[in-house]
């Protein structure tokens, strides 16, 4: 592979949102060839006994899997595994192609190596995405599809766009996840609220047995947080991501008005509320953690605290192609050192 970090300064002399595309350019070209997939020649695909675990009734050959915002498009979904991601998470897909917010839209913060995006669910929309899935799946790893409303669509009609999505997606990916919480749509995370959460899991299980998620925001209240995720539970969610990017503008020093904030500047604020959806929800539900997440370390910190998975995404930008491999690395080793023999002795053991 090249060397990220070599190549870092001339990347930053680019817009973030050109540097993500000259990214995906690169990254979709083992899609386009269908290169096939032989863990034992991929050199920076780290799996081993201690690493597997099931889960949605698939095999993660690893715990770290890429957020949700990249793969916008289906588009990268060989090339995310070739860096060694144990799964991908596709999205947010729409019902109908949309362009997204005014550019520009994406800004790094590189002191405190964090990104700041408003993107606004810009994706090709279901059909070309559908399409895409079509020629992919199943996959020799797992592929999550993160679904969200139109920018358009009233609040009012919200819950059609969901089901819709459901319905066309849901043969196509081995869970899907409920995006009511990204900044970048107005009225979104209005829909973060007990009706409409309630009626949109009765709805989605009469569609589908496939596992569907819910992600949260970052910036409500603990309680809130808890309640929301527990009632997502009840009625019928199969798993809890936390947590979507902040609008707390105050965790970097010039921030823009607009847009969420991604990177190391979301870890605490991520991980508290993680933490306390899971001292209520362990053991109850699928626990997913994502938000500043950009060592072994603090991926093993999750995982003790309850997440079954981790994902990544701003990391990335700043660490580079070798960071999904040595968290693996270095994963496996944390937990060789706790005595475990396998992953699913770790998960959760701060709550035990």
């Amino acid at each position: 592979m090249i060397d990220y970090q070599s190549m870092k300064p001339w990347l930053f002399k680019l817009e973030p949102e050109n540097a993500h595309y000259l990214a995906e350019s690169i990254l979709r070209l083992p899609n386009i060839c269908q290169i096939p997939f032989n863990p034992f020649l991929e050199s920076h695909f780290v799996t081993n006994n201690i690493l597997k675990q099931e889960l949605f009734g698939r095999t993660f050959l690893n715990p770290i899997g890429l957020g949700a915002g990249f793969d916008k498009n289906a588009t990268m979904i060989r090339g995310m595994q070739i860096l060694g991601f144990g799964f991908t998470e596709i999205g947010t897909v729409t019902p109908k192609p949309q362009t997204g917010n005014p550019k520009p839209r994406m800004f790094r913060h590189i002191e405190e190596q964090s990104i700041q995006n408003a993107m606004g669910f810009n994706n090709d929309g279901l059909l070309k995405v559908q399409n895409r899935l079509k020629t992919r799946y199943p996959f020799t790893t797992p592929i999550g599809i993160n679904i969200g409303k139109n920018k358009v669509t009233p609040e009012s009609e919200a819950i059609n766009d969901y089901t819709t999505l459901i319905k066309a997606l849901h043969t196509l990916g081995d869970y899907l996840v409920i995006n009511i919480s990204s900044p970048n749509t107005p009225g979104l995370r209005d829909l973060q609220n007990e009706e409409f959460i309630t009626k949109l899991f009765a709805e989605a299980k009469a569609i589908t047995s496939k596992p569907i998620l819910l992600k949260i925001a970052p910036d409500m209240s603990v309680e809130n947080a808890v309640a929301l995720t527990t009632l997502a539970a009840k009625s019928g969610a199969d798993g809890i991501i936390a947590t979507n990017t902040t609008v707390d503008y105050s965790l970097v020093k010039n921030p823009q008005s607009f847009g969420g904030l991604s990177g190391a500047v979301l870890k605490k604020k991520s991980f508290e509320i993680f933490e306390a959806v899971a001292k209520e929800l362990y053991g109850k539900t699928t626990l997913i953690s994502v938000g500043g997440i950009d060592s072994a370390q603090e991926a093993y910190k999750r995982i003790k605290a309850g997440a079954s998975l981790v994902q990544i995404y701003s990391g990335l930008v700043f660490h580079g192609f070798d960071m999904v491999k040595n968290i693996n690395m270095e994963l496996t080793e944390l937990i060789k050192a706790d005595g475990y023999t396998n992953i699913t002795q770790a998960i959760g053991a701060d709550r035990k």
